[in-house]
């Protein structure tokens, strides 16, 4: 599964882990990405989106619908 949320963009950030010597080693931050299925009323139909948990508070607010037009005005395929 790629790390990126399909609603806000979200993707790995990069940096490093520091030791107790100071020694740096690279890691990668991932967003918490989550498979989702919500039922799409205007296409009758399932939709199985891959978001962050921001995201899916963010549906919780806006709608679904709203959502699918703002994911497909990115250029995202749904």
């Amino acid at each position: 599964m790629s790390a990126h949320c399909q609603l806000t963009g979200a993707r790995p950030g990069f940096g490093n882990n520091i030791s107790h010597s100071h020694r740096r080693t690279s890691r990668r931050f991932d967003p918490n990405i989550q498979s989702k299925r919500y039922w799409l009323p205007g296409e009758g139909r399932h939709v199985r989106l891959t978001l962050s948990a921001k995201a899916v508070k963010t549906i919780d607010v806006i709608g679904i619908e709203v959502a699918v037009a703002r994911i497909r005005a990115r250029g995202v395929k749904v």
